[in-house]
């Protein structure tokens, strides 16, 4: 996986790098080691105090009992402002709105923590890709060439080949298809490694999935993803958030919740201003 500091992560590389390289890349720099262990702390609280959530990809871990074993925590930009920073950091916008064009939006912030034995995922894509296997629900020739998703895990444990560090296959997000048995993931997949406070920035149409925990320490991460204004989130964060906090967003939250773009809306009672270009 090529690696950038916050100093050489330019979105020309970056971009290129998602698309026509392995998918995957590495930054460091981007955050102190106080906003993680302030974003670890609250994690850590709330996955011990909340009943543990199911979650896609997770392979055999409900017929093994072990979904106590893999924890997310949701609507995190409600329970910490460390959160914000994370989602809106200026290196990540800039990369974002390269990849993804000037008003991308966020469709997603939770935390994910494996603790140790927690035995990781089944290869996969993320959303919007997610449901890839199911060719008949999407458009015929459906292959877009331009991405619809990007993902961002800020590492808040060691990931290391021990605590099942991201697996993922280099190269796999031009194929633009689900993974397989055929593929052979497992024999021919790398690892996101990193410290805290690393940053992994990938291609969601790459081939991934998090790898057994067989280390003594959890593998937990802040998992961000960001689409294209125009594609359904898949978190409704708005109508999570408290009223004050959307008031007081940022410019670039705005954008990030999709509060700058009007649609779907109802036209027979849309202002006279907002109906150019519907014809």
């Amino acid at each position: 996986m090529r690696r950038f500091t916050a100093q050489t992560a330019t979105p020309d590389d970056v971009v290129h790098e998602l698309l026509h390289g392995g998918g995957a890349v590495a930054i460091s720099g981007l955050f102190s080691p106080e906003e993680i262990a302030d974003a670890r702390a609250i994690i850590m609280e709330h996955s011990e105090a909340e009943t543990p959530k199911v979650t896609h990809f997770q392979g055999s871990a409900e017929e093994t009992g072990q979904l106590n074993l893999q924890r997310r925590v949701w609507n995190l930009l409600a329970k910490g402002e460390v959160f914000s920073r994370m989602a809106a950091h200026p290196v990540l916008m800039d990369i974002l709105r390269a990849f993804l064009g000037t008003e991308f939006i966020m469709g997603s912030i939770a935390a994910n923590r494996i603790l140790p034995g927690g035995p990781g995922q089944e290869p996969h894509v993320d959303y919007p890709y997610w449901d890839f296997h199911k060719p008949e629900t999407h458009p015929v020739g459906f292959n877009g060439s331009f991405p619809m998703n990007a993902q961002v895990s800020v590492l808040l444990d060691p990931f290391t080949k021990e605590s099942g560090a991201t697996g993922y296959l280099p190269g796999s997000q031009k194929e633009l298809r689900y993974p397989t048995a055929e593929d052979k993931f497992f024999d021919r997949c790398e690892q996101m490694l990193g410290q805290p406070g690393d940053v992994a920035l990938f291609y969601g149409v790459t081939w991934h999935c998090a790898m057994p925990n067989k280390a003594d320490h959890d593998r937990s991460a802040v998992l961000i993803q960001y689409l294209p204004k125009w594609v359904k989130p898949m978190e409704d964060m708005p109508a999570a958030l408290p009223q004050s906090f959307l008031e007081q967003a940022s410019p670039d939250m705005r954008q990030l919740l999709g509060l700058n773009y009007p649609y779907p809306e109802v036209l027979d009672a849309a202002k006279a201003g907002n109906t150019e270009g519907r014809t």
